[in-house]
């Protein structure tokens, strides 16, 4: 097997973790949820529950050095190995693909197309948007293709060739953009209101809401329960200290997410933008504000090559597990598991796309949700959760303490282990049963 390098193993990870869920999800969700108490809130979760249970899913592809259905049989003691059912988690990410790579089309098109013919009101902006989801199926659709095509490319090249070496490529781009954009919004009048909204920390808008959102916008940026994790780390050396490769993916997940905030709320509230702008954050308030600027359009165009080149490393990411799983058990290439899985993937997609468009939409809409909710709905409110919680009660209570202790003791002392044990055995679980049940609330049980 090609092994990453420390440094590609953490690059690697921290590319599966940054993507839309940073720099769309997290700015559009500190918005409607106030600002700096979401901020605090999700800083604290990440740091004392994220990290804990990025190292649990760490150490059992570690361990093992095998995909996830492979790493559930081999540390199973029991006979039948009922646990490996478990590794149904990778069925997640193509679902994931589904819609996270129509929305990262949307970008693709908005940094080809709408870049060089910026919107100059609201109402413009707002066309330009509803017209790409609900009218224009054709260019959805190519601009969809493209990032599964690139996925599928990128992960058909393996490891060292593929993974490694795009996300040695595509992470410090990224990073070089933003901090770019960084600088620029610092000339801007508005970036102190920003650094105020994100930083001055009001502890009394603190309540049961925005602690389930914090949650929620935890797990869906580590990629917690599509078996990403578990897939990377068994291309990690053995015996490398995951304590510290989970605390640098953690912590740059949190920079990146507080300076795409910084960025946008910069940039909207120079432009007399709301911040509760909602998902349509990215697409409507954003481009609208590049209109106005100088330089606008070289501002748009490093702006989206940035969310495209966050979204892309999570896109191969999330295809890896599937694609590792049925070449190492069907000796299939990877090269074929990759494309057939992204054609299917790609089918799929097409019905998602649909379900959004005025012509098909009553079509594909069931109990008031479209197919592209739904798909959401399942894969965030369902799999993720459940994977993550599956994957925290392997370990703890099937493979046990001391089996664990064994293998983490060449990066945790033991007093830290017992902590770090306490808290994926007791403590995480708990959140993401926590998590679950208000999702299926808020779903079901609130208009």
């Amino acid at each position: 097997m090609n092994n990453f390098t420390k440094l590609g193993f953490i690059l690697a990870t921290l590319g599966s973790s940054i993507g839309l869920g940073h720099i769309w999800r997290f700015p559009y969700m500190t918005g409607e949820s106030g600002g700096s108490a979401f901020v605090l809130v999700y800083i604290i979760l990440t740091i004392c529950i994220g990290i804990p249970i990025l190292v649990a899913k760490m150490i059992i592809g570690n361990k093992t050095q095998k995909n996830v259905v492979g790493a559930f049989d081999e540390l199973d003691p029991s006979e039948k190995k009922y646990w490996k059912k478990a590794s149904i988690m990778i069925v997640g990410g193509p679902l994931i693909l589904t819609f996270y790579a129509v929305v990262l089309g949307w970008a693709f098109y908005y940094l080809a197309i709408v870049t060089f013919g910026l919107p100059s009101d609201i109402e413009s902006s707002k066309n330009i948007f509803n017209t790409l989801v609900s009218d224009s199926i054709l260019a959805s659709i190519v601009s969809f293709a493209v990032c599964m095509f690139l996925t599928a490319y990128i992960v058909s090249k393996g490891v060292k060739n593929g993974l490694e070496k795009y996300n040695f490529i595509l992470m410090p781009l990224l990073f070089i953009i933003f901090i770019g954009l960084l600088f620029y919004s610092l000339t801007m009048p508005s970036f102190g209101e920003a650094i105020r909204f994100l930083f001055v920390f009001d502890i009394s808008k603190i309540n049961p809401s925005v602690v389930i959102m914090a949650l929620s916008q935890m797990f869906f940026s580590l990629s917690i329960g599509v078996g990403t994790i578990i897939t990377y780390s068994s291309s990690a050396k053995k015996g490398d200290n995951l304590l510290s490769s989970a605390a640098w993916v953690a912590l740059s997940g949190i920079v990146v997410s507080l300076i795409a905030g910084i960025i946008i709320f910069t940039f909207l509230f120079n432009y007399g933008q709301e911040a509760s702008a909602g998902p349509g954050m990215l697409f409507v308030s954003l481009p609208l504000a590049f209109e106005q600027m100088a330089y606008g359009e070289i501002i748009s165009f490093l702006f989206f090559v940035a969310v495209l080149f966050a979204g892309i490393t999570s896109t191969i990411s999330i295809l890896e597990p599937p694609v590792a799983y049925i070449s190492d058990t069907y000796n299939i290439s990877r090269t074929k598991a990759s494309y057939y899985i992204c054609i299917a993937i790609f089918i799929v997609g097409i019905f998602v796309i649909l379900s959004l468009t005025k012509d098909f939409g009553s079509y594909l809409t069931f109990f008031k949700k479209s197919l592209f909710d739904w798909v959401d709905f399942i894969t965030a409110a369902i799999i993720m959760p459940l994977g993550g919680l599956s994957a925290l009660l392997f370990l703890t209570f099937i493979v046990g303490k001391k089996r664990v202790y064994k293998f983490a003791r060449g990066f945790m002392k033991r007093e830290v282990f017992n902590i770090w044990y306490a808290i994926v055995k007791y403590v995480a679980p708990l959140v993401i049963v926590i998590v679950l049940v208000s999702k299926f609330i808020e779903t079901f049980f609130t208009k």
